[in-house]
């Protein structure tokens, strides 16, 4: 990213608004002049493609956050082939389109196109995922249903791009490749960080709510097996007894107008919880009102977050309630909320809670009596106070490190984003930067999406962190 990038030294007014300028050589031609709609079928033992807003077309199987279910007759699936353009119609105004690198079938609600031999299809690409062009994307989409706007060929086509000479194409696609490489190993190497981070700081909250924080302090056994020897003056007891009440939530339908907020499972996410800015009900009896200190555990979500728990804090006057897939517990003025949602969150209590949930289809069932039984070792009240100060202390420079790192890659996010919309509409030249057109990318995209990367990554700042902690 070292090169001083400068403007063409020529440009001409596009005739249209929303582009501006481009540069003088390039050439205007509606989309339909580069492309033609494929309608190839009957190929079901192809691989599933689909297309996501972030990477285009990628294989189905490489994530596993695509749920929607594929159809029983596969032969109606449209086939696409490398080098093919594909619009996921419904979701185009989101910019779910891309020249796909792999072989494969996609929905027959999609919309596939032959690129013509005289385009590079890596630079339409890049071209037609552009900020500026998803934008208009949003202006020419049409239908009613929130969300769900349609893409038709026959608007699509007539969209107008401004084509450089093929070479140019290769060079500026070229280009934006290094750069994508280049940006995404950076972004790679700082969630390995966060990831790291976050690790060292479960490390100390599990150290401190399980063995206290006075690291002389005498042992002995809990009589639990999972939970092992602990503080000598800690008490082994079940989780209800720590709390004054349990009480389901509410099954009563929100409205854009209620006044009362309702919590849901999606509310609660690493021991937090969000109070949402719209949406909730009329009136809740008093005792279904949360009060600051309560906690709140999810009893029905899918198996790996049934049993997350969240700390409510009243940080306004609003009224708070709570939906039925949600519990709460009221916690007893001899203990102190902070600690629980911290002793409740640690991984060996999640695990027993899990263990403990009934499966069904897509989801787990934990009811408050099966978690109310699990076994927790508790300290006096003064010492959880002590320890989540502690902790509170020690995980302070953590986060602090994290929010930096979730920052950079924000900022590197949304460089990339105005260096791939100034690059394809001409605002930058790259013409004579020297590239090497990066060998392997199909195989490199698949391994960034997945997050499995082959390569070794070395990460000095971890060490460095963890050391500074030791």
């Amino acid at each position: 990213m070292s090169q001083k990038l400068k403007p063409y030294p020529e440009y001409k007014d596009s005739g249209i608004p929303w582009l501006g300028k481009v540069p003088m050589h390039w050439i205007q031609k509606p989309i339909q002049a580069i492309t033609y709609l494929k309608n190839i079928r009957g190929r079901p033992d192809l691989p599933l493609l689909s297309v996501y807003r972030d990477y285009g077309v990628i294989r189905k199987d490489s994530r596993d956050d695509n749920y929607n279910p594929e159809g029983s007759d596969l032969s109606t699936y449209k086939v696409v082939k490398p080098g093919n353009l594909v619009l996921n119609k419904m979701k185009t105004w989101q910019g779910s389109l891309g020249v796909s690198n792999h072989l494969g079938i996609v929905s027959p609600a999609y919309i596939v196109c032959e690129i013509i031999s005289d385009v590079y299809p890596h630079y339409i690409h890049y071209l037609l995922r552009s900020r500026i062009y998803v934008w208009f994307y949003n202006q020419i989409s049409s239908g009613v249903r929130v969300n769900q706007w349609d893409m038709r060929y026959s608007d699509f086509k007539r969209i107008q791009i401004f084509l450089p000479p093929i070479e140019e194409q290769r060079q500026i696609a070229n280009y934006l490749n290094k750069k994508e490489h280049e940006i995404n190993r950076f972004i790679y190497n700082k969630r390995q960080l966060i990831k790291l981070l976050n690790e060292q700081k479960q490390a100390i909250i599990n150290h401190a709510v399980t063995r206290g924080i006075d690291p002389n302090v005498r042992l002995k056994p809990s009589g639990v097996d999972w939970i092992g020897d602990i503080p000598e003056h800690w008490t082994v007891m079940p989780i209800r007894r720590a709390f004054e009440s349990i009480d389901y939530g509410i099954s009563e339908s929100i409205s854009d107008s209620g006044k009362i907020r309702v919590l849901t499972m999606g509310d609660i996410n690493n021991g937090q919880v969000h109070i949402p800015e719209t949406g909730g009900v009329d009136w809740v009896s008093d005792n279904l009102l949360l009060k600051d200190g309560d906690l709140l555990y999810n009893r029905t979500n899918s198996a790996e977050l049934v049993g997350k728990v969240g700390l409510f804090k009243q940080v306004n006057t609003v009224q708070v309630t709570y939906a039925s897939y949600l519990v709460r517990f009221r916690v007893k003025n001899i203990n102190n909320s902070e600690f629980l949602n911290y002793l409740l969150n640690s991984p060996k209590i999640l695990s027993i809670a899990r263990q403990l949930a009934i499966p069904s289809l897509n989801q787990s069932n934990l009811n408050p009596t099966r978690y109310g039984r699990i076994l927790i070792a508790l300290p006096s009240l003064s010492d959880q106070i002590k320890i989540v100060s502690k902790i509170n202390n020690d995980c302070a420079k953590i986060d602090k490190l994290i929010q930096i790192n979730e920052r950079q890659i924000k900022l590197i996010c949304e460089y990339r984003i105005r260096l791939i919309a100034d690059v394809v509409t001409g605002k930058i030249d790259v013409r004579g930067i020297p590239v090497e057109e990066i060998e392997g990318l199909e195989e490199y995209m698949d391994a960034y999406v997945s997050e499995e990367l082959q390569e070794k990554v070395e990460i000095e700042e971890t060490v460095e962190v963890l050391d500074a902690n030791d």
